[in-house]
């Protein structure tokens, strides 16, 4: 056991009850974010039926290099969206049929659409004039050439130059080099200066202002000068260091896309001789009297700081409309914030109104300061990530201390006081939401002494096969798996991948419940690679009987020929957490081959979640193969033992069976409910049988939760009696499908059902009314309450299903499955917070009808999944 010390916020948060500032609330973050296409755009589309001919479409919502697109002419209806990627697609601006003679009509196969443009239009040309009237295409340079699918905030690679205007004169700009990309945050390099001078690297947002496409300067009548504190810095010409600068800049321009989100500066209308508040750039936590002192145009003007002392240098800055933390006089004072004197005032208390009058001067008009009081939904104790201003290249995890206004008083964990506290604007791109770090793989400052106020101790995975003590893990990077090492435009192109499926079907295999595996969705996805995966392995890793053991064996998967990114994931069991390191592929066509073999590792069917969905028949005919036969053939090359007395652990020993039984036959024990699913697996499942390979450090042995010791007589799929339920009447159930292959039979079952379940009287006088047709026996020893189904549910059509719930106590929402098509399989696929959000329907029948729906899945279970 060892205890937890790497910074994670998840567990962070966890630990302090911590709050995580909303993302909406980072505009700048959620605009990055957004693909180059906006919904709305209409492109031109090959038809799949004719290649030769194309059609219309519209994006209707994007995801990093796919495109969610709906035919023109199916105008609000979804029913027919497709995503297609934009780098193998064949997309083309709207116009591109005409230049090069193509034909533009419907997909002949499309007999809908044809049909419903034809009962209003005379012919296809008339529709399109109508439809792309007043529309805006995708850009050219999105869909074809370097630039294809790129996203905004990944147009902007290592060596793209820009000009940026200087920090004390609104008319100077400067050209410099783009030296990092974090997720839009951009490491610039003035143009003349070198490596030696890093420490002259300026940090800005993508977004920021004072940036601008080069020659935008010359075009506008701005002077080209470095900045003066830079001149001494350079012996030799200034000049030469700008002509570089344009060769580069001309040798790969950078798109003018990457300027579409800025905001034009609206003007001001401040004076000459104004007094204002403002956040001091100058000293830390201080909020001062300026003036304003000189207005260089309608959008720019100069603020000094007030100070009455002698002989003092001025200190001042040039501001906009927009500039963070310029306030209104009296802002202080109906904010409950201290507002630091003028140096050199003579009085003791400063009051704004004797200053006004002994100065001769005007405060500034509210109107000015648009938004003074607009918060943006951030408040106090909530936490983000925020960039330290004494080092612009370090980010800290940070809590918000103070809200008043649109200002934040931020405290920087991981900073030794008193610099770890700042004031920033709500607008402010410095501050970042949780996880945006990792998000784009850049180190964050954790907390200097991580919290741990619980002392919990965390398990953590281990492989079963140490490195040797030369090569700790820790000091050994996989040269594939580099977690820092980002790629221009890691969010898109071959980043980014469609849905992988769960073939709910297949083979599960020993370590993975089938009831669980049921109730996951059909699909995760489409997006980026890292992240889909990410979220798919979490959900298998849940979906286990023992979560530890599944974790182990994905921390065992590797393949040099990957390319990989380290994410950490997490098993929760009995208490514990296990956390381990998992290499995930990064690249689309890497996906594959890396479904299929974590699946080979959980020793399941090579189709259980892969990138196709298996629609009818699995390929590998899993639905045949017996545990012991399927894990022979796709999982490790052995039988499963059946031990005799009891199950083997990894010394040799007998575990002791979990109850005294006078009749060997399979137990299901139930020790407690968690996280509202009871776990009834099957004793002697493969997965308690593998052998004893059950680590003693993640504490995963024999009898655990919902486990017997006892082996079954045969090998029937666990996960054909496997269900997962909030209701603990599923026992008998359960208990009767596991025995009904024993000779003799056994009071006990009866028993427990009495003892595990409240009342059962009210279900069983309607709950049989689905009959077998006539010639169908039903079988004597199935339980009374039992449901016994003459034909397999996955094949059941819509309208059988209405029939079995026309013939529950459920015959009301029978006309919701009519309306949403809902047929065999979508029906086994039904949970409980699924039919409460897509049926809209209250708890009670919500549960009501999840109880027809299990009664089904135990059904089908017990007759059908072998």
């Amino acid at each position: 056991m060892e205890e937890e010390v790497e910074f994670n916020w998840e567990e962070y948060m966890e630990e302090t009850g911590a709050n995580a500032a909303p993302h909406t609330t980072f505009k700048h973050v959620e605009i990055s974010l957004q693909s180059s296409f906006q919904p709305g755009m209409k492109l031109e589309v090959a038809n799949k039926s004719s290649p030769d001919t194309y059609w219309v479409a519209t994006i209707i919502t994007t995801c990093g290099q796919l495109l969610l697109l709906r035919f023109s002419g199916y105008g609000d209806d979804r029913k027919a969206d497709f995503w297609c990627d934009v780098m193998t697609a064949e997309l083309h601006p709207v116009g591109w049929c005409t230049q090069n003679n193509k034909t533009l009509m419907p997909p002949e196969d499309n007999i809908y659409l044809r049909k419903a443009i034809k009962e209003k239009y005379s012919d296809w040309t008339e529709f399109l004039i109508q439809d792309l009237t007043g529309s805006r295409t995708a850009p050219a340079n999105l869909l074809e050439g370097p630039l294809r699918g790129k996203n905004t905030v990944d147009l902007i690679i290592d060596g793209s130059v820009l000009e940026l205007q200087d920090v004390s004169d609104p008319f100077l700009y400067w050209p410099v080099r783009v030296m990092q990309n974090v997720g839009g945050r951009l490491r610039l390099r003035y143009a003349g200066l070198t490596d030696d001078h890093q420490a002259q690297d300026t940090w800005l947002f993508y977004l920021d202002v004072r940036l601008r496409p080069l020659g935008w300067a010359l075009e506008n009548s701005f002077a080209l000068e470095p900045p003066r504190e830079l001149r001494s810095l350079r012996s030799s010409d200034w000049q030469q260091a700008l002509e570089e600068a344009r060769l580069d800049g001309q040798r790969s321009p950078l798109p003018l896309e990457v300027f579409k989100d800025h905001v034009d500066l609206p003007k001001h209308s401040f004076k000459t001789g104004m007094k204002l508040e403002m956040v001091s750039p100058w000293e830390q936590l201080q909020i001062c009297p300026v003036s304003v002192t000189r207005v260089y145009n309608e959008i720019y003007f100069q603020v000094t700081l007030d100070d009455l002392s002698v002989d003092v240098k001025p200190q001042f800055v040039v501001c906009h409309t927009h500039s963070p933390g310029i306030l209104p006089v009296q802002w202080c004072l109906k904010n409950g914030v201290s507002l630091e004197r003028p140096r050199g005032y003579e009085g003791q208390d400063f009051d704004w109104a004797d200053y006004l009058k002994q100065s001769g001067t005007e405060a500034a008009p509210d109107a000015c300061f648009p938004d003074t009081w607009q918060n943006r939904g951030f408040a106090k104790d909530m936490w983000l990530e925020a960039v330290n201003p004494h080092r612009p290249a370090e980010v800290c995890v940070a809590q918000i201390t103070q809200v008043r206004g649109r200002l934040l008083w931020l405290r920087l964990e991981g900073v030794v006081k008193p610099l770890s506290e700042c004031i920033v604007d709500v607008e402010s791109m410095d501050i970042f939401p949780v996880g945006w770090c990792e998000a784009n793989a850049y180190p964050l400052t954790p907390p200097l002494k991580p919290v741990s106020q619980k002392q919990k101790k965390i398990a953590v995975v281990q492989p079963e096969k140490q490195l040797a003590p030369s090569q700790p893990l820790e000091t050994t990077p996989v040269i594939h798996c580099q977690p820092v090492a980002m790629d221009p435009g890691a969010a898109n192109g071959r980043y980014c991948c469609s849905k992988i499926y769960v073939n709910h079907r297949c083979f599960s295999g020993p370590y993975l419940n089938k009831g669980r595996i049921a109730e996951l969705p059909q699909a995760v996805g489409p997006g980026k690679c890292t992240l889909v995966l990410k979220e798919l392995l979490s959900m298998l890793i849940n979906a286990a009987y023992k979560p530890g053991r599944v974790l182990k064996e994905l921390q065992e998967l590797e393949d040099q020929s990957w390319d990989c990114q380290e994410e950490t994931l997490k098993a929760k069991y009995k208490g514990k957490t296990y956390r381990s390191t998992i290499r995930i592929v990064r690249l689309a066509d890497q996906i594959p081959d890396f479904c299929r073999k974590v699946c080979m590792k959980l020793q399941c069917c090579p189709n259980l979640f892969s990138p196709v969905l298996v629609t009818d028949k699995c390929p590998e005919n899993c639905s045949v193969q017996t545990k012991t036969k399927y894990t022979y053939y796709y999982g490790k090359k052995r039988k499963l033992s059946k031990p005799i007395g009891g199950e083997e652990t990894a010394e040799g020993e007998l575990a002791k069976p979990t109850r005294r039984r006078k009749k060997r036959k399979a137990i299901f024990v139930q020790k407690k409910r968690r996280s509202s699913a009871v776990d009834y697996t099957p004793a002697g499942s493969p997965q308690d049988s593998d052998e004893g390979e059950e680590d003693e450090e993640m504490a995963l042995q024999s009898g655990s939760e919902g486990t017997s010791s006892e082996p079954r007589e045969d090998h029937t799929d666990a996960s054909s009696v496997e269900v997962t339920s909030s209701r603990p009447r599923r026992a008998a159930t359960l208990r009767r499908a596991a025995s009904a292959g024993n000779a003799t039979g056994s009071q006990e079952a009866p028993e427990g059902r009495r003892r595990s379940t409240r009342s059962l009287s009210a279900y069983n006088q309607n709950n049989n009314k689905y009959q077998p047709p006539k010639g169908q026996d039903v079988q004597v020893e199935e339980e009374e309450g039992q449901l016994v189904l003459d034909r397999n549910p996955l094949e059941w059509s819509v309208d059988e299903v209405v029939q079995f719930i026309n013939s529950t106590d459920c015959a009301s929402l029978a006309n919701i499955f009519q309306e949403q098509d809902i047929d065999g399989q979508a029906l086994l696929l039904l949970t409980l917070p699924t039919v409460q959000e897509c049926m809209d329907l209250k708890l009670g029948p919500a549960i009501k009808l999840c109880h027809q729906i299990e009664r089904v899945k135990v059904a089908f279970y017990r007759q059908y999944a072998n």
